[in-house]
């Protein structure tokens, strides 16, 4: 028996599905900054002297590497509502799966982003630093001015990378009923008997986006190759 597709359902659900796609981004946009940021700070942590923190970091990030992405959305999707309505005084019906799903994403894509950004810090010669500690700068004078920049600039291509990979996996966040741009998809599909056709129509608009930043991120990386 042969399968009739039928893509009447896409054009009068296209801002349907627009709406998904901004929670998919804002997501997105989300976990990377708190991401880069928590995991500069782990991967100092990791790479300092104090030993307690250096602890708390390998913990850190070895723990949410060691367990799958969804399992934490989970996890945070049961645990971060009562906390949030508890600790602010919130509404018991209001809705705070987006922002659930932030946290979760962005304490679990810190692990990764520390590991990046550790490799980076490590990939700066160690002499830069002596020069800036011959010049009068701190430790974190030296971290902050001299080898953090040189990091960040080897990293990019990475951490752009990482981000692609993040954009792809915020499909997950289905497990909490969270209507981004694939939970958009699949409702419509499954609403209007296409599941189908909406579900090869969102991952067409998965690979035109991904493969697209996929491609600026190896011009990058070759214009940077040859600076």
């Amino acid at each position: 028996m042969n399968y009739e597709f039928d893509w009447s359902s896409i054009p009068g659900a296209l801002p349907f599905l627009w709406e998904g796609m901004k929670v998919s981004l804002e997501i997105t946009v989300t976990a990377v900054i708190v991401g880069i940021v928590w995991g500069t700070l782990l991967a100092l942590m990791r790479l300092g002297t104090i030993k307690p923190l250096a602890w708390f970091a390998a913990g850190y990030v070895n723990l949410f590497r060691a367990i799958p992405l969804v399992m934490v959305l989970l996890w945070f999707f049961l645990i971060v509502p009562q906390l949030l309505k508890g600790f602010l005084n919130l509404d018991p019906n209001t809705d705070v799966r987006l922002t659930s799903a932030m946290v979760g994403f962005a304490l679990f894509e810190s692990a990764y982003y520390s590991e990046i950004i550790r490799a980076g810090i490590q990939s700066v010669p160690k002499g830069q630093v002596s020069a800036a500690s011959a010049l009068g700068m701190t430790y974190a004078q030296a971290m902050r001015l001299v080898v953090l920049p040189q990091a960040f600039r080897n990293m990019v291509p990475l951490l752009l990378t990482q981000a692609i990979v993040l954009f792809q996996d915020t499909s997950l966040v289905y497990v909490s009923a969270l209507a981004d741009f694939f939970g958009a998809a699949y409702k419509v599909g499954d609403r209007d008997g296409r599941l189908v056709e909406l579900l090869l129509f969102a991952g067409a608009v998965y690979f035109v986006l991904c493969f697209s930043l996929s491609q600026v991120v190896r011009r990058l990386q070759k214009r940077m190759a040859t600076v």
